[in-house]
């Protein structure tokens, strides 16, 4: 059964090129499996490259934007699906709702909040879909070493961490995806 992955990640490429060309590459192989991405629609950054990968690999994928965001962002060309919105509060609805697994790739304020409001629905049952995590090259790790500040003081416990999966590499996030995708 094809499952629908939700990829949030940064609508700028950000520091490293190596991101870029990762990102391209796991938007492939999420097609090569035969699943379908789910993502922002916008073209720039992460969010393109992820979202190109897949479309070259013959992949479907779906966009969801807010209509005032297409003149700053741009929209993918050749996506199988798109969605308009209003808010970002809807398209992080409509996203939650289409995909059965979440990835969160390297990216800024906008991919924070995305990974937070998954992983605390997670936390309190609102939906039992996979979290992960993409450390690539350390990105997350002072957001890490916060949470388990956090936990160290007794304002989340380790049950909260049991909701996401952390994954530092590109050959880790391919093995992550093939493992979860089998069990969704």
């Amino acid at each position: 059964m094809k499952k629908h992955v939700c990829v949030f990640c940064g609508s700028r490429q950000g520091s490293n090129p190596d991101w870029s060309e990762w990102a391209e590459a796991f938007g492939g192989h999420i097609a090569v499996l035969g699943h379908t991405l789910v993502f922002g629609g916008g073209a720039g950054g992460l969010m393109g490259k992820v979202a190109q990968g897949a479309i070259n690999q013959g992949g479907e994928v779906v966009g969801i934007i807010p209509e005032q965001l297409i003149e700053k962002e741009g929209l993918v060309k050749d996506l199988s699906e798109v969605h308009y919105v209003q808010t970002m509060s809807e398209r992080k609805e409509w996203m939650s709702k289409l995909a059965h697994a979440f990835v969160i790739l390297p990216g800024g304020i906008g991919t924070l909040d995305e990974f937070s409001e998954v992983w605390t629905n997670a936390q309190i049952g609102f939906h039992t879909k996979p979290i992960i995590l993409v450390n690539w090259s350390g990105y997350y790790d002072h957001l890490l070493y916060f949470l388990e500040s956090c936990a160290k003081n007794g304002m989340m416990t380790d049950a909260h961490f049991e909701k996401i999966q952390i994954v530092d590499t590109p050959g880790d996030l391919y093995g992550a995806l093939i493992g979860l995708t089998d069990s969704i």
